[in-house]
């Protein structure tokens, strides 16, 4: 781009200096046709005004094609900046489906897991009632079992043989 305008400003530049130092010869009357009729006119300076007034429209031109394009830029901005806005609601949305979705999962593994507590605490306590039960059977048996051993007892003076298969402990202080 730097070129195209350096290059434009040369031009524009020899134009000038040739019209200066030729100055008499541009301004000089010579007889002019227009097709129909023929005039006397200094041709140079038509010529040079012609060339200036090219430049003008051509400057004009390219003024109004960077305004164009400034404002199709800033539409184009304007909407890329309502596009990115809409991708961040719709980003924003996806987080928030995905907390949720999140969240749901986690209620339902606590539930679960607050499930299978509960199952394990029941399995536990019936266990620990089966095992209170089959002890208290087992205590219940072995005093019966006492109660008939005493009732059968040896009187005073018969020597009682110890079970030999019998491991309790015993008080053998006297």
């Amino acid at each position: 781009m730097k070129s195209r305008i350096a290059l434009l400003v040369l031009i524009i530049a020899v134009i000038g200096v040739l019209a200066f130092f030729n100055f008499p010869y541009l301004a000089q009357e010579v007889p002019m046709s227009l097709g129909i009729t023929t005039v006397q006119a200094p041709l140079g300076l038509i010529l040079v005004a012609l060339t200036a007034l090219m430049a003008i429209v051509f400057i004009a031109y390219v003024i109004a094609m960077q305004g164009a394009w400034l404002l199709e830029a800033r539409a184009h901005s304007r909407e890329m900046a309502a596009q990115r806005e809409l991708a961040d609601k719709a980003e924003a949305s996806r987080f928030t489906e995905l907390r949720i979705a999140i969240e749901n999962l986690h209620k339902e593994e606590e539930r679960r897991l607050l499930d299978r507590i509960d199952t394990l605490e029941a399995h536990l306590q019936a266990r620990a009632l089966e095992s209170d039960n089959s002890t208290a059977a087992y205590v219940g048996q072995l005093e019966q079992q006492l109660r008939s051993s005493l009732h059968a007892a040896p009187a005073r003076g018969d020597v009682v043989k110890p079970d030999p298969m019998d491991v309790t402990p015993r008080d053998t202080r006297l």
